[in-house]
């Protein structure tokens, strides 16, 4: 018999029929994420699951799966999933890294573009009929990109991808990260600096950083009075680096002139959040990653490290190393 793997929720083909050809697969067909109750009562009897970020794996629902050996993440981050807990339960948890370099650094860059030329408050402006003067030298002025500072907080691979296309725009490239990235300073000419002063010469600051204790709220009241009144921040990586309420304060009162996010402290955004009803904020469904080629290549990648396991060998895409020393791995 096939091992059986439980889906979270649908992914692209072109990976879910891979997974199809070597698992029993249970697939979550609703667009919601499955409760909590309802993963512990679909993962009772599998072997496998594939998981989203929206998704917590923790104790309990390792304890309501006795037969459970591996958990592939769709997604680069894995801060849903008790990896510790995990490992000590000779469980695998692997991710689908890399893969997002490039689209997120599009994305990134895409909404750097809109919230400094108020891309998104033109096209509304147009379609509600609040263009009645051909052209007026005061309508709708936005900030040069082309020349600027742009300071990067997080030079990882992301990071560094947001760099490459930033040089094509002729700008100062200032970085800060927990560890200096001298082989980047080398490749494209960016500036280590401290992050105090990264946000007050930065006419753009985009945040590249993992969720972790140390940049929880690391953008805060403090750190947004320290940039420019024209300064625009952007952040397409963990919506809870930035303290939201601050950074409404900030965009409210003219702090800094405005921002573009595609993550939140709270997803899906509550209706009723404050920074809806705000012009100088240009907004996403966490859609960075959303492109034809990137969705179906993490749907793919997913499989493979479900079928390495499979197949005894140790997936390429392990989280996990240390699993190793617990199980080795397969269905065994």
């Amino acid at each position: 018999m096939k091992p059986r793997v439980f889906v979270t929720r649908e992914i692209p083909e072109r990976g879910l029929s891979k997974i199809e050809e070597h698992f029993e697969v249970d697939l979550w067909k609703d667009e919601a994420p499955p409760s909590k109750k309802v993963i512990i009562e679909r993962v009772k009897d599998c072997d496998a699951l594939v998981s989203l970020l929206t998704d917590p794996i923790d104790a309990e629902v390792f304890e309501a799966a006795p037969k459970l050996r591996i958990v592939a993440q769709y997604a680069v981050g894995y801060d849903n999933i008790d990896v510790k807990e995990a490992t000590k339960r000779g469980i695998y948890v692997t991710n689908t890294p890399g893969v997002l370099t490039e689209t997120t650094a599009d994305f990134a860059f895409a909404l750097l573009m809109a919230a400094a030329r108020r891309v998104v408050e033109a096209d509304r402006y147009v379609r509600e009929g609040k263009w009645k003067v051909a052209w007026h030298p005061m309508m709708m002025l936005g900030y040069d990109v082309y020349g600027r500072t742009l300071g990067i907080v997080g030079m990882g691979r992301i990071g560094a991808a947001v760099a490459r296309r930033a040089k094509g725009f002729g700008m100062r490239i200032l970085y800060y990260d927990s560890i200096r990235r001298e082989d980047f300073e080398k490749e494209l000419g960016v500036e280590y600096v401290p992050l105090e002063k990264l946000l007050e010469e930065s006419d753009f600051v985009s945040l590249h950083v993992p969720l972790t204790e140390e940049t929880y709220h690391m953008i805060g009241e403090e750190q947004l009075r320290r940039m420019k009144r024209t300064a625009i921040l952007v952040n397409t990586s963990r919506g809870k680096v930035v303290d939201q309420k601050a950074l409404y304060k900030a965009l409210k009162e003219g702090w800094i002139a405005g921002a573009g996010l595609d993550v939140f402290e709270q997803e899906p955004i509550p209706p009723d959040d404050p920074l809806l009803k705000l012009e100088n904020v240009v907004l996403a469904p966490h859609a960075a990653s959303a492109s034809h080629e990137t969705r179906s290549r993490m749907a793919e990648m997913v499989a493979e490290n479900l079928i390495a396991f499979k197949r005894g060998e140790i997936p390429p895409n392990l989280v996990n190393q240390e699993v190793v020393k617990v199980r080795p791995p397969g269905f065994q």
